[in-house]
């Protein structure tokens, strides 16, 4: 599990504003400079950037595996659903998984995803509340293969044990994944291509994931 996630951003109010105020995402603390999210078993903050770029990534948010359309329709009061091909949602086959994705005012391509196999169920109506945790992460790096090697030593195989990609891997289990590509890659729903940034990611069994702004990666064992 991606127990927290720290990423930058150069609109941190309006950030904040977006998920407390407009979505209702609980906020778990703030600072001067930050401030972070209650993602169901997930923490996401978000950080100011000291520098002149505006940071972005992709993320994901599991949700009960009953709930897209809940879910989808929650959203659309909310927020405008990007599209693929006309489409506001999907079906990834190879995930038994629906997904729906919208941007942030940073331009972070969010994604809701409802993993039919691997979530619970839930009887509650859908609210921010019903988020279950952070079940993808962008790391983009011009070093895929020696950041996948690492993360292979580290523990943290391809999907399914694939062999490793030059392009780009999903890289973990049971419904929580890194996306571990190069930059200029475009996201999926969106017409972004992705970026360099810096990130930290730290898991459930004390593993530390860093990304620093030149795609250098590190991992840091408990």
């Amino acid at each position: 599990m991606l127990t927290r996630v720290s990423l930058y951003t150069s609109v941190l109010e309006e950030m904040k504003d977006f998920y407390v105020k407009h979505l209702g995402i609980k906020l778990l603390q703030e600072q001067e400079a930050s401030f972070s999210l209650k993602i169901g078993q997930s923490e996401l903050v978000f950080i100011q950037s000291k520098t002149n770029t505006n940071p972005f990534y992709h993320f994901a948010f599991n949700i009960p595996a009953n709930q897209f359309e809940e879910a989808k329709r929650w959203t659309m009061k909310k927020v405008t659903l990007n599209k693929e091909d006309g489409e506001d949602e999907v079906y990834f086959e190879a995930f038994d998984a629906h997904s729906l994705y919208f941007e942030d005012p940073a331009h972070n391509i969010v994604e809701l995803i409802a993993r039919h196999s691997f979530s619970p169920n839930s009887d509650a109506p859908f609210s921010p509340d019903s988020l279950l945790t952070i079940g993808e992460m962008s790391v983009t790096t011009p070093n895929v293969k020696n950041v996948g090697q690492t993360l292979i030593q580290g523990g943290i195989h391809v999907r399914n044990h694939r062999p490793l990609n030059d392009e780009f891997n999903f890289m973990g289990n049971k419904g929580v994944y890194l996306l571990v590509g190069p930059p200029k890659r475009r996201w999926y729903f969106s017409n972004h291509h992705a970026e360099v940034h810096p990130l930290a990611i730290e898991m459930e069994d004390g593993k530390k994931l860093t990304i620093n702004q030149d795609g250098m990666f590190a991992i840091q064992h408990a």
